[in-house]
């Protein structure tokens, strides 16, 4: 429960990625092999001895639990400022938040197995393969209700002081057992301790959460950052990274580059008449919204994932649901039982900072393709390094064993040396007639198409990959030093 738990509380800091799991797994699994040492070590006193190590084991896991809370936010606060590092910094954080309930966790199995094998030393290997089921069936259960029940009724801190508390009460079980095999010692320290286990536990529930609200994928956040309070203007933060902006009055106006440059080219493309359009991730559902002001309005479908953040967007962004077809389901899940065709395509789905892996490949381009009209057009944003492009160029090859005409455009400007820079990819089966677009961002802003020899250069200097269902490493291809 709380290596899951981990990823949920460490998202709103170093986000949700590969490397984020890796990390947490990594530290989990070298608390439980510490433990499981220690543990075995234990194992080797007398029962009524190992019972009472084995209890204040447990009361040691339910007070660092309680603890992770406030341990993980102060050492955000301390740590991310000085490790460069992105992968330093997640490993870090995962280690003084999560390594010491993982060894705690750790050491009553050993202690266990082996009191189980000495109670029936003629049946050691059932009792041995009673402990392994036990662990494993407990594991599961675990597993099951962290990620469909707890996390969605409790919410991470609830969850933890949940944990906590069974810990308490799983030390108490175990002192009273020592005290039963004739060990009575520590019940007053152990009573004490677990008061102050109980405390901490009212005190993780009662931090406030960064979260506006906590979802089943993200940890939401709303910030207003307007001048004017009658005016208000808000950004929605999922996880740790801004994916949107509106102003209430203002339903026109696009805050993000790349938004901008998504409506400037599909408008572009379509000749400012009525058309189609499929979202994959809706966020704050800046364009949708813009195109409900449109005469006429595109008919537009969008499939978010979370319901969580189509009722943030409908709530605190001012975006009026009617008139479009929201799905609430994933993007290629949607499209696969989805027999329309649209006229336009917009990839804009993000975990952490780079694309879903599934949405990357080739098996789902193709499904893209076949879900556009003759003169459709699929858009994606695309984030990478100016001084990399790896990802980009993977994609725009994946891309072009797809569609027979896939560009690349970007803000009309020279980047800075490491920047991270917004590409919109526009593949279909015509090109685009202009190689400049001129909107708003709010400022003034221009666009401009990669010239296709300097894409074929690009290309060359890259040896990008083709990503398919089997092999799509996204994550590797824009770098750990993106975050």
């Amino acid at each position: 429960v709380v290596e899951i738990v981990a990823g949920r509380m460490l998202a709103p800091y170093v986000g949700m990625s590969l490397y984020t799991w890796t990390s947490i797994i990594a530290v989990v699994l070298a608390g439980f092999s510490v433990g499981h040492w220690a543990g075995g070590r234990i194992a080797e006193m007398q029962a009524p001895r190992a019972l009472l190590w084995t209890g204040w084991s447990m009361l040691g896991a339910g007070l660092t639990t309680a603890l992770a809370v406030f341990v993980l936010r102060s050492g955000a606060d301390i740590l991310l400022p000085h490790i460069s590092n992105p992968i330093g910094a997640i490993v870090a954080l995962c280690m003084i938040a999560f390594f010491l309930p993982s060894f705690f966790a750790g050491i009553p199995a050993p202690v266990l197995a082996q009191i189980s094998v000495a109670a029936a030393p003629d049946q050691s290997g059932r009792a041995l393969g009673a402990m392994f089921a036990s662990g494993a069936i407990g594991a599961i259960a675990g597993t099951l209700l962290a990620g469909f029940v707890f996390v969605a009724w409790l919410g991470s801190v609830g969850t933890l002081a949940l944990v906590t508390v069974c810990y308490l009460i799983a030390a108490l079980l175990l002192l009273w057992l020592a005290r039963r095999a004739g060990d009575p010692s520590g019940i007053l320290m152990a009573a004490l301790a677990t008061l102050v286990g109980l405390l901490l536990a009212g005190a993780t529930i009662a931090q406030p959460s960064p979260c506006t609200e906590e979802s089943d994928y993200f940890c939401i956040r709303v910030e207003d950052v307007s001048s004017d309070p009658n005016s208000p203007v808000r950004l929605m933060v999922l996880d740790h990274l801004v994916h949107g902006v509106s102003a209430r009055d203002l339903p026109e106006v696009i805050f993000y580059d790349h938004a901008a440059l998504l409506d400037l080219l599909a408008r572009e493309r379509m000749g400012g008449t009525d058309f189609s359009a499929f979202f994959i991730g809706g966020g704050t559902f800046t364009v949708p919204r813009k195109w409900s002001t449109m005469e006429p309005r595109p008919q537009v479908t969008v499939a978010e994932i979370d319901p969580t953040v189509t009722a943030v967007a409908i709530r605190d962004f001012w975006f009026d649901p009617a008139g479009t077809r929201i799905l609430n389901q994933d993007a290629r899940a949607a499209l696969r039982t989805d027999g329309s065709r649209y006229d336009v395509i917009v990839g804009d789905a993000f975990t952490d900072i780079a694309v879903p892996a599934h949405l990357v490949t080739q098996e789902f381009f193709t499904l893209v393709r076949d879900h556009l009209t003759e003169d459709g057009v699929f858009l994606m944003n695309v984030i990478d390094h100016a001084d990399r492009m790896i990802a980009l160029m993977s994609l725009v090859h994946t891309l072009e064993q797809v569609f027979p005409h896939v560009e690349i455009w970007t803000e009309a400007r020279r980047p800075d040396p490491g920047e991270r820079m917004i590409n919109i990819i526009a593949a279909g089966f015509s090109p685009t007639d202009v190689d400049m677009l001129q909107g708003l961002s709010p400022a003034p802003i221009t666009f401009a198409r990669i010239p296709a020899q300097a894409q074929a250069q690009l290309k060359a200097a890259r040896n990008p990959i083709v990503l398919t269902d089997n092999y799509a490493p996204i994550d590797r291809l824009i770098g750990a030093e993106s975050y």
